[in-house]
């Protein structure tokens, strides 16, 4: 049996408009959302009576982090690289600095 307070909770949060509105924006743009994610393989959805749960999928996760990890490390050594090479022309600079004094 569904309690009163519960029940009294409900209708109160239905009574605002704009929560109403929320709740049927949410209604109709989780599902398209969900048919995308499962497209990609980064979620899966069951069946179970009346309910439809969704399973995280942690492989194609798992291939884009291994993916992005290439393209870090080589952009962080090429900042190594730029890192040093302003180091350099900044000792340069200091360096012909000190011979016009």
């Amino acid at each position: 049996m569904i309690s009163s307070q519960r029940l009294d909770a409900t209708f109160a949060a239905l009574a605002d408009p704009t929560r109403r509105a929320i709740l049927a924006r949410l209604a109709s743009a989780i599902p398209k959302h969900l048919k995308v994610l499962e497209h990609a393989g980064l979620i899966s959805r069951g069946r179970d009576a009346q309910r439809r749960p969704c399973r995280l999928e942690a492989k194609p996760l798992a291939d884009a982090t291994e993916w992005l990890e290439r393209y870090r490390q080589f952009w962080e050594a090429r900042f190594e690289h730029l890192d040093a090479l302003l180091d350099e022309m900044k000792n340069k600079g200091k360096k012909r600095v000190r011979k016009k004094r």
